[in-house]
């Protein structure tokens, strides 16, 4: 009688009896076993998010999610400055939804340091804007323009609507144009080819209520 197995050919004859099929028996064992390292999957180092603080119930949660090893080193990295466990796998959910890779750890890392409340960040995440725009975001908040205004320019953007841009904003501030009146003209969705006029206006002294009258909703 002959067994196949795969790579091999084992033929037992009548009279081998006992001694053959304990052979065959540890040939099955040694093609389980093979078998079964084949489909083995390594599990995911989680030990950065460990180090950073995160606790063993939202690790868990992270795996779940199926976080990869470039996402856990992202995660890690905003938890290591300040954001959240909870924060964390909102946001890694958020880029499941939108089904792309987690990448945005060193942005909101930045967006931390300079002073943005958690809540702010994961706005930022919800509307898709802490990809490139996310550096100049940390420059409005160092700038101190409000909240208010670096998120509605935030939301314009991801829109795809037209708003003057945070240096230019940044530059209107420092010419001694209220938070109000910079909040009011990126609401009207003023474009920044317009802010080199805005700004001559308020170094000649224009008031702001002028200036806003100058301008209409777009």
């Amino acid at each position: 009688m002959a067994y196949k197995l795969p790579g091999w050919s084992v033929r037992i004859n009548g009279n081998a009896g006992r001694a053959n099929r304990a052979v065959l028996a540890l040939l099955l064992c040694l093609t389980a076993s093979f078998a079964a390292g084949c489909h083995s999957v390594s599990p995911v180092d989680t030990k950065p998010l460990d180090t950073a603080g995160m606790s063993y119930d939202s690790i868990q949660q992270v795996n779940a999610l199926g976080a990869t090893p470039p996402e856990i080193s992202q995660l890690a990295e905003a938890r290591e400055a300040g954001y959240s466990d909870s924060a964390c796998i909102e946001t890694l959910k958020i880029y499941r939804s939108r089904k792309v890779p987690f990448d945005a750890g060193d942005a909101i890392s930045g967006l931390m340091q300079s002073g943005f409340d958690e809540s702010m960040v994961l706005d930022l995440a919800k509307m898709n804007e802490l990809g490139i725009d996310a550096g100049e975001f940390q420059a409005m908040k160092l700038a101190n323009l409000s909240d208010a205004v670096i998120l509605e320019v935030a939301r314009r953007r991801a829109d795809g609507k037209p708003v003057l841009s945070g240096a230019s904003l940044a530059e209107l501030k420092n010419a001694g144009m209220r938070q109000s009146t910079l909040l009011e003209l990126v609401r009207r969705g003023v474009p920044d080819s317009e802010a080199r006029a805005i700004i001559t206006y308020r170094r000649r002294g224009v008031a702001d209520s002028l200036i806003l009258n100058h301008f209409a909703r777009s």
